[in-house]
């Protein structure tokens, strides 16, 4: 009767933990969903290492094709950080496929069209919205052990065709070995236990061994079985401006029937999750039967038969996902759609950066070559990072940071933020033309439209070679189907180049011992020469500043350098 007791009350223990623990899930759900409905349009929150940032980069390097933005213009533009504006997803399909969007420009209206239909659908039902979102939140990222991985789904697929060809024969016969050991028993008891407790340690060791080898491959199948729940569940919703994209999604679902058939003896939810005591005593039955390495080599061998559909499974619901986290990010930003009418130019009106909290918004209208100067600080950097983000945002997720923004399909890239590159031995200078090279080739192949920005050409030269080496530059840089902006401090290019470029400029006010930039863009060349002024405002020595000022108008005067 005690033993009753006993066992009546440990089972009891174990039912409450378990109801406890899901109404604790259930509670955590519920404060989800309010959360998807309260904080839609908030900026992300989420915390990226520099392994993760790297992850969700993966699968735009396998699957790129045709004009992407290249490392030197992602990075002149500090697109991680529009990214991060942007991510609103809650899957690592959704969060890839974004990363992948906003690197590859769209050449094609039609594409756009259908992006503008899918977002728009988003941001006027809320409802469908939300069973979306929630749908994505299951399939969650991929991860290992109870953290975020340093990989990507790709990653993990990519390893699995790496693996060597795995066979079954092993596994069965320890189930053999096993149930002749136990044969055994019946006739020849001694010889049999020993039998038995031989196959046991060779099960048993051989299992730890080769199951060591596949547990991070386990995270993939894990992922891939999300994922096809979510595509499962996703036929089921009534978004009819996704018909097509869920017939296909249809498709390449039933082709895995086999991979899920069984999958629990690889890793049953309660198992990966460690939350069920009694998955303790399957786990021996695992051990002992090798069952989990079986359904393995078979899950294997499905995945690799059908990687082409996981893939497009992964791409069709990665492009919804991003498709609601543009119309999230819509809901905090200022923002108008492209008008793509085919003529070379930048039209826009409020344009403005859109990482900027309080931004100064400016009006441009140009079709020829535009040349900037001013001086440091007064927002020239700032202004081409905007009209380059705009373009970029126009092509990819159909959104400008603008009031009107009218303009044609371009190849986007730069040359701004340019650094040493100690490690490959490339001095300044070095970086800087092989970057200018690659504007160069760009400009030089017409088969498509350019836009060029550079902020400072040649900056790592002395004055008069770089004077004229950026003047060369700068007129191969306008070429018949380029658009170039560019940014300098050489006030001479503005006359040398008039006849190409147009110029504008930024400028600053002085109010007795302060400055004040308006970060406002004028027509015409910069005429003011503050640069040495400024020192005095920061607090540099007055003497220093009178005698740097005698020089420069010394050499403005008789164009030699004089120290006396």
């Amino acid at each position: 009767m005690e033993y009753l007791i006993f066992s009546v009350a440990a089972l009891a223990i174990i039912l409450l933990i378990m109801l406890a623990g899901w109404l604790q899930e259930k509670r955590g759900q519920r404060r989800f969903v309010q959360s998807l409905a309260t904080d839609y349009g908030k900026l992300p929150q989420r915390r990226y290492t520099a392994d993760q940032f790297e992850a969700l980069s993966r699968f735009f390097h396998i699957h790129q094709s045709g004009f992407c933005l290249d490392d030197i213009t992602w990075h002149d533009l500090d697109m991680d950080e529009i990214f991060k504006r942007l991510n609103h997803t809650h899957s690592s399909a959704g969060e890839e496929y974004l990363y992948y969007l906003l690197r590859s420009p769209s050449f094609d209206p039609d594409e756009l069209r259908e992006r503008e239909e899918q977002i728009a659908f988003f941001q006027a039902h809320p409802d469908e919205r939300i069973a979306w979102q929630l749908l994505f939140a299951r399939i969650g990222h991929i991860s290992g052990y109870g953290r975020e991985s340093r990989y990507s789904l790709h990653d993990y697929l990519g390893f699995l065709d790496r693996l060597d060809k795995r066979s079954n024969l092993p596994h069965l016969a320890a189930i053999i070995g096993l149930a002749a050991a136990l044969a055994l028993i019946a006739a020849v008891p001694s010889a049999g236990v020993i039998c038995l407790i031989a196959v046991l340690i060779y099960n048993i060791s051989s299992y730890f061994r080769i199951k060591k080898d596949i547990e991070p491959y386990i995270v993939s199948f894990a992922y891939i079985l999300r994922l096809l729940e979510a595509a499962r569940n996703a036929e089921k919703m009534p978004t009819p401006i996704l018909a097509a994209r869920l017939d296909e999604i249809k498709k390449c679902r039933t082709a895995f029937g086999g991979f899920k058939r069984g999958s629990y003896l690889l890793m049953s939810p309660a198992r990966l999750s460690g939350a069920n005591p009694l998955e303790v005593i399957l786990d021996y039955l695992r051990i002992i039967l090798h069952l989990d390495l079986l359904k393995f080599n078979q899950m294997l061998g499905e995945v690799r038969k059908h990687h082409a559909a996981i893939t497009r499974i992964v791409m069709i619901l990665g492009h919804i996902e991003a498709m609601i986290a543009i119309g999230a990010w819509r809901e905090g930003l200022t923002y108008c759609r492209p008008d793509f009418d085919g003529r070379l130019r930048i039209d826009a009106a409020d344009l403005y950066h859109p990482l900027l909290t309080e931004p100064v918004k400016n009006d441009i209208d140009i079709e020829r070559p535009l040349l900037l100067t001013g001086c440091n600080a007064s927002g020239k950097s700032t202004f081409l990072k905007a009209v380059a983000i705009s373009q970029i945002l126009a092509q990819t997720v159909h959104t400008c940071p603008a009031t009107h923004y009218r303009t044609a399909f371009f190849r986007v890239a730069t040359s701004m933020s340019l650094k040493d590159n100690i490690l490959g031995g490339d001095s300044y200078y070095m970086v800087e033309i092989k970057a200018m090279k690659r504007l160069l080739d760009l400009c030089r192949d017409s088969s498509a439209a350019t836009l060029v920005l550079v902020d400072e050409v040649l900056r790592g030269t002395n004055t008069v070679e770089r004077i004229a080496a950026s003047t060369q530059i700068l007129h191969h840089l306008n070429g018949e189907k380029s658009l170039c902006l560019a940014a300098t401090h050489d006030i001479e290019l503005t006359s040398l180049l008039a006849e190409e470029y147009d110029n504008y400029h930024f400028a600053e006010d002085f109010d007795g011992g302060d400055v004040h930039f308006s970060y406002q863009i004028h027509k015409g060349a910069a005429t003011a020469k503050n640069a040495i002024r400024l020192l005095g405002l920061m607090g540099y020595d007055t003497e220093l500043v009178a005698e740097a000022e005698r020089l420069a108008q010394s050499f403005a005067e008789s164009a030699t350098w004089s120290f006396e």
